[in-house]
């Protein structure tokens, strides 16, 4: 038994210290994204909005089961973090039902959308290969947790806890 949780301990440390990353790829940053106002921003000027602020993004769809799963988890974690600014990136394939999401699970930050979807130019900048994905921005503008998903709130929350 020991054999078997030394080796789960050594695959995650082995597995989650290979994804992380520190800062955002010159390609996703320069990604244009979908507001809700239908402009067209860079990922980099919404970024500049967060300056000197604790930073969740969570990428999502609306058709993501595992993302409606998450919202409360979502919700939880803005209610035990109001400090923390949260962004949300939608890989929804239509403006419409990424709005009606945005409104139907009641999501509070501010919302952009990808343009190409799970396959496309921000998706791949970003290393997305499963939604939802949640990314913690310190203060400083330094990628403090890159790939946590909905099964590593406990991640998450010890990740804020350290940023605070």
């Amino acid at each position: 038994m020991k054999k078997i949780i030394v080796l789960l301990i050594a695959f995650a440390t082995f597995s989650c210290s290979n994804a992380q990353k520190t800062s955002f790829s010159k390609e996703a940053l320069s990604e244009t994204l979908l507001a809700t106002d239908g402009s067209q921003v860079a990922f980099q000027d919404i970024l500049k909005k967060y300056e000197g602020k604790t930073l969740v993004i969570e990428i999502w769809a609306s058709w993501c089961g595992d993302c409606v799963k998450a919202m409360p988890k979502i919700k939880e974690l803005q209610a035990n973090n109001p400090e923390v600014a949260y962004l949300f990136i939608s890989m929804d394939k239509t403006a419409d039902k990424w709005k009606t999401g945005i409104e139907k699970h009641e999501l509070k930050g501010d919302h952009f959308m990808a343009n190409d979807q799970m396959k496309g130019v921000f998706a791949k900048a970003m290393d997305v290969n499963w939604i939802p994905r949640y990314i913690i921005v310190d203060k400083t503008g330094k990628i403090a947790l890159y790939k946590a998903i909905e099964t590593d709130f406990d991640i998450i929350n010890e990740t804020l806890k350290k940023l605070k």
